[in-house]
């Protein structure tokens, strides 16, 4: 059964301005991708979707499913039918955590689909598709680093990057993305959305960490609020010794921490372990495309 890796997203910054005509917000935002993440595999089949994996039980109605929606978008923008299609989900991610988790699986399906279906699909065609699916469907379909701006759809390369190692962890608390908005409007501490000045690449984590820390993620205030166990994370986080920078991932749920090498994330990763069991805790490498 043909399968992809549905990487984990990460927003190393994330800048939110205040709502058009429309309600949606404006944006700009550095998102990588993690080496980890669920796994999504199709064949032909009889036309169902199998979820699987610590956090299948966190998804809603499996017709509200991304993957369901990514398959009728094809669908349409190929405008003929297709066979059935059978397929599977391992859920490794948690749900609502900030990780673009559901994006992610509906950018592996849809590339999934077009090797077996229509490999001379073009990808302009396939980025139509994933852009219809919501904010972060575009950058999600390659799991490559990219700038964002407009809403999300407006992509262009991001600087060149090292690898960055990286320590995930969430509090298993899902978070409402569109909760932490309502807040972030309350309070109406919109940010920035001008794209800061960026060098062409960064030589290691720490010059990395560095410019970061000049930046920002808008939604990190507005998600504590909404879920406080979110700060416990980020203060604990940040006062590990090998941690360059902890941020809040998108609209929470999950916290990052930069680490300076593959050792200092293992070490940080173990000890938030033992600390708080209950938590999800991922030693990572962010960047991409990993798949």
């Amino acid at each position: 059964m043909p399968e992809r890796l549905a990487p984990a997203k990460v927003n190393l910054f994330l800048h939110v301005g205040e709502p058009a005509a429309d309600g949606y917000h404006p944006l700009c935002s550095l998102m990588v991708f993690a080496d980890v993440g669920d796994r999504v595999s199709i064949e032909l089949g009889e036309g169902s979707l199998t979820v699987s994996g610590p956090f299948a039980r966190g998804l809603g109605r499996e017709t509200d499913n991304l993957i369901f929606r990514a398959v009728r978008a094809f669908v349409a923008e190929l405008g003929r039918p297709m066979a059935e299609l059978k397929m599977a989900l391992d859920k490794q991610l948690p749900v609502a955590s900030g990780l673009g988790g559901g994006s992610s699986d509906a950018g592996a399906a849809l590339r999934l689909i077009r090797d077996v279906f229509a490999p001379q699909f073009d990808d302009a065609r396939l980025e139509k598709v994933a852009a219809s699916l919501g904010a972060d469907g575009a950058a999600c379909l390659w799991g490559r680093p990219v700038i964002a701006e407009g809403i999300g759809e407006r992509l262009s390369p991001a600087p060149g990057l090292p690898a960055l190692p990286a320590v995930l962890v969430n509090p298993g608390v899902p978070v409402s993305t569109p909760a932490v908005y309502r807040a972030l409007d309350a309070s109406r501490a919109f940010g920035d959305i001008v794209r800061p000045p960026t060098p062409d690449a960064f030589e290691g984590p720490e010059e990395v960490a560095a410019w970061l820390a000049r930046l920002g993620n808008d939604l990190e205030t507005p998600a504590i609020a909404v879920a406080p166990q979110v700060g416990t994370v980020l203060a604990t986080l940040r006062e590990e010794p090998e941690t360059l920078l902890a941020r809040v991932s998108g609209s929470g749920g999950t916290c990052f921490a930069l680490c300076a090498d593959d050792i200092a994330a293992e070490t940080l990763a173990e000890r938030i372990e033992a600390m708080a069991p209950n938590w999800w805790v991922r030693r990572c490498s962010l960047g991409g495309p990993w798949d």
